[in-house]
């Protein structure tokens, strides 16, 4: 019995998407299940069913490394409580119509650090963010301040903050504040975090592709990731909803 050498020289006909696909999921830092990778690749024009995606990451033992992780804070009632007016509907048509807040706390060791960001339902994105080894009430004045001074130009007449029952949010300066730029203040009901359920998602993500892949050893560490991944998360991490863009393109790719 005789073979030909064609018979022998068998070609994975997939080689080349497979490195391709090895190569997003390592720059990615394995943050991208198939579904991500599949928009990546069509970004770089290369269009594939998500099916054979999910596939050939099996077959390379490649799986997003998530895992998530709810947030749960009550902090008692001590100022105003406001109306929870946003009611789940967390969908904007347009920028800065409707933003999300709220603190999470991470923990490197015996150390504490506490964020405070204000998301944008339009695109997810992180308009402001602050952070602080305490969780006072500059935390919370100083992200408002921060996102109110960079929108000034483009923020929607009707713009509504909304944010769980924290004693940050019940504080007179801080309604005042809103009050005087003509922003609506919503709160979620107490106790029931599927009223910031976009919020909650996004510390989940947050910590999911920070300290559960990179594993900070100290609070110093743990500071410039959630600083890198901020910009990263903003201006280069695609969404699918989003087109398969970041935040940032899709909030360009929609002025133009």
């Amino acid at each position: 019995m005789s073979f030909t050498t064609s018979q022998f020289d068998v070609k994975d006909k997939y080689a080349d998407l497979k490195q391709c696909i090895t190569e997003l999921y390592h720059k990615h830092k394995g943050r991208y299940g198939y579904r991500r990778v599949t928009a990546a690749l069509k970004q770089q024009g290369a269009y594939h069913n998500h099916k054979l995606i999910a596939k050939l990451m099996r077959q390379m033992k490649l799986s997003a490394k998530i895992r998530r992780q709810n947030y749960r804070s009550y902090k008692g009632q001590q100022g105003k409580i406001a109306k929870n007016y946003l009611k789940r509907q967390f969908y904007a048509g347009h920028p800065h119509k409707r933003w999300l807040t709220d603190i999470t706390e991470f923990k490197v060791g015996d150390d504490k650090l506490y964020l405070s960001p204000i998301l944008d339902c339009y695109n997810n994105e992180i308009v402001s963010y602050t952070l602080s080894r305490r969780p006072t009430y500059d935390l919370v004045s100083k992200m408002l301040g921060d996102a109110l001074a960079k929108t000034k130009a483009c923020r929607d007449k009707t713009l509504m903050l909304h944010s769980d029952q924290g004693w940050h949010y019940q504080m007179r300066q801080f309604g005042q504040v809103l009050k005087q730029h003509g922003i609506k203040q919503s709160m979620s009901r107490k106790g029931n975090c599927l009223d910031n359920a976009l919020m909650e998602g996004f510390f989940g993500t947050l910590k999911c592709e920070t300290i559960y892949i990179e594993k900070p050893q100290t609070i110093e560490e743990l500071e410039q990731q959630i600083h890198e991944y901020m910009h990263y998360y903003n201006h280069e991490r695609i969404q699918v909803k989003l087109k398969g863009l970041s935040p940032v393109q899709y909030r360009t790719q929609s002025l133009i």
